[in-house]
């Protein structure tokens, strides 16, 4: 009986201790609140957007979001938290809908409404299960702790697919879907150990990490439709600092880049001349969503490091043959460095092929550390090409990577402090029209963000869980065994 009228007394007191709007204060201004999700587009399923009041000041929030008929959802504390199956059934029942949310702030003891804002559920759905990426310190000379990662969009929920803490410091890079299907993958891993980790037909296999007549490593990878071939770049990567710009820190540039095709079957490296040349860089390459063309960037190599502000990249393509594994004979120059003046990189394909997002930047390649980087859609059935204002911001933004129905892609960018990279995601319609960028939700936003001293890299879709054996994985890459990889010339 006792314990009874103890645990009555407990639940009365933090009943008690909960702060409830009284003798509000109206305001016309919309609240300031972190993350900005006033006015987005976001998916069925997606995570709940909590959040709190950009005011650190503020001791409690009290938030309603509205949709059709009667249904809310409320959330009560410090920061606003919903309930998350309450949450995807009001974003189920409001699909293509409007809902409306309503915000209360206590500060110093006094309440304050502020205007009303929605949030807008698109009639299209995400069509993934999460996402993939790596994390990794932004440090400039060395590096520590990574990791690649998953993470269920519906709710919080963050799984290891690999971490670098037994391996002994070693670098782990790109982990890289077919067209977001987990059954193949790629990822790289540097170091003494060093291998390319290819995925494929259920098992693992474990490449030689470097070829001596490429004179370096496999980079960048994207696969081909069909999941035999996986292209590839090699760079010879330097890095240096700036020491009186203070919006740049450090340049990253490739002495030497060429782009090549890797044959999973034969395990060969099919290298040509045409995307091998002497006196030029080609990089970042992606196939087609038919594997009909292999699309690559290409700058004129410069008088490094002098002259590493002059290095600008062309958007380029070139027909592949999927039944001999070769490409064609010319090159298509899709949009180039000499008219617009700019630099071109990370091009990603629409799955269907109507659009190409690149990245565009002053120079070079590494947009991370450019904040002049934006995002730019090329419309493949016109050639016109634009900047996507509406999702720009004056911080860098790059590593852009779309759904598999077309309607969803998500990049990072650095808006938010302009240190960390953080991962955002955008609904575009048929048109090429994209809508206000959302962040990543997290159960407590403000901070998670603030506590997390890591970049998010190299982000993708995931269409499911992603199965991996990290112990297998750790064991295979703590030893020698590795697979020799042989390359030929095709011209």
């Amino acid at each position: 009986m006792n314990r009874l009228y103890c645990l009555v007394m407990l639940l009365a007191v933090l009943a008690g201790c909960t702060s409830h709007p009284e003798n509000v204060t109206e305001s016309d201004t919309l609240p300031a609140i972190y993350p900005d999700y006033i006015d987005v587009t976001i998916p069925t399923g997606i995570a709940p957007l909590n959040f709190s009041m950009a005011d650190d000041s503020v001791t409690t929030i009290d938030a309603t979001i509205k949709g059709k008929g009667d249904k809310t959802v409320q959330a009560n504390g410090s920061y606003a938290d919903f309930d998350i199956e309450e949450w995807h059934q009001l974003l189920e029942e409001n699909k293509g809908g409007t809902l409306t949310v309503s915000v209360c702030a206590e500060k110093d003891g006094r309440w304050t409404r502020y205007r009303d804002f929605t949030i807008h559920v698109s009639q299209e759905p995400l069509g993934e299960w999460g996402i993939t990426y790596r994390r990794i310190p932004p440090s400039y000379e060395i590096y520590s702790h990574m990791g690649l990662f998953q993470r269920d969009l519906s709710n919080f929920e963050e799984t290891v697919l690999i971490e670098n803490r037994e391996l002994n410091g070693t670098c782990l890079n790109c982990h890289t879907a077919n067209r977001t299907n987990p059954d193949q993958y790629v990822f790289h891993a540097r170091g003494d150990h060093g291998a390319t980790i290819i995925h494929r037909n259920g098992k693992e296999e474990y490449l030689k990490a470097r070829n001596d007549s490429l004179g370096g490593a496999m980079v960048y990878p994207y696969w081909h439709p069909g999941g035999r071939y996986c292209a590839f770049s090699t760079n010879k990567t330097s890095q240096m600092f700036h020491t009186a710009n203070p919006k740049k820190r450090i340049e990253v540039y490739d002495s030497s880049s060429d782009v090549f095709v890797y044959d999973t079957e034969t395990h060969t490296i099919i290298r040509d001349t045409l995307i091998m040349k002497k006196y030029w860089a080609e990089n970042t390459p992606a196939f087609s969503p038919d594997g009909k063309w292999l699309y690559f960037t290409t700058a004129r190599r410069q008088i490094y490091p002098t002259d590493y502000d002059k290095e600008k990249y062309s958007l380029c393509r070139v027909s592949f043959d999927e039944t001999t594994g070769k490409i064609g004979t010319e090159v298509d120059t899709l949009v180039s460095a000499d008219k617009t003046g700019k630099s071109v990189t990370w091009p990603r394909l629409s799955y269907d092929g109507r659009f190409l997002m690149y990245t565009q930047a002053d120079y070079g390649y590494f947009s991370i550390w450019h904040p002049e980087a934006d995002l730019w859609l090329l419309d493949l059935e016109n050639g016109e090409t634009r900047a996507m204002d509406e999702v720009n911001s004056e911080r860098a933004e790059s590593f852009h990577n779309w759904s598999t129905n077309n309607r969803w892609f998500l990049f990072t960018s650095r808006r938010d402090d302009g240190l960390y990279t953080r991962v955002y995601l955008s609904y575009i319609d048929k048109q090429g029209k994209a809508t206000k960028p959302f962040l990543l939700p997290q159960r407590n936003p403000k901070e998670f963000y603030r506590r997390l001293l890591y970049s998010y890299n190299t982000p993708d879709f995931a269409s499911r869980v992603i199965e991996t054996k990290q112990e297998s994985l750790i064991r295979q890459l703590t030893n020698d065994s590795r697979i020799a990889t042989k390359a030929v010339l095709a011209h």
